[in-house]
């Protein structure tokens, strides 16, 4: 099994928005049974609530479940059960770095590295800009080509 974490700073908006997104990409090549996804935020603000409104909006636009998701706060031990924790932007890295107080760098990465010809270095927080579509796009290939690497690196069929 392969452990993926989706990190952000509430885990309302971007980080249950690929969570949602990646599982998706996973059922749809079958490979379900070889993941664990799960989403959390670097901050405890929204822990137990539903994705944000305009996330469930474009992920029912795709016709992409969200069902069950709450939001969370990373735990210490999210270190060790995740084999890819996959940050939005670069303060959440900062921030996780601080939460774990361990040497997990080589399991984190920015969803951004897995977009090709970035125009951003971080993933914008749509609970700001109110851009849920443009987030939307990049979650959608940064999970795509995400997947499509742990594929290749894990052998996974």
């Amino acid at each position: 099994m392969i452990h993926v974490l989706f990190l952000c700073l509430g885990n309302i908006c971007r980080s249950p928005m690929a969570e949602a997104v990646f599982r998706h990409h996973v059922e749809q090549k079958g490979l379900q049974h070889k993941f664990v996804i799960d989403s959390a935020g670097t901050a405890g603000w929204h822990e137990g609530k539903p994705p944000h409104e305009g996330t469930r909006d474009i992920l029912d636009k795709y016709n992409i479940s969200y069902a069950g998701m709450q939001a969370r706060q990373v735990e210490q031990d999210d270190g060790q059960r995740f084999d890819y924790i996959i940050a939005m932007d670069d303060q959440n890295i900062k921030d996780l770095k601080q939460i774990l107080q361990g040497n997990y760098e080589s399991k984190v990465a920015k969803l951004m590295d897995f977009v090709t010809n970035a125009k951003e270095e971080n993933v914008p927080d749509p609970y700001y800009t109110g851009n849920f579509d443009y987030t939307y796009e990049l979650v959608n290939e940064g999970t795509q080509n995400l997947l499509d690497y742990i594929v290749t690196k894990h052998h996974i069929n």
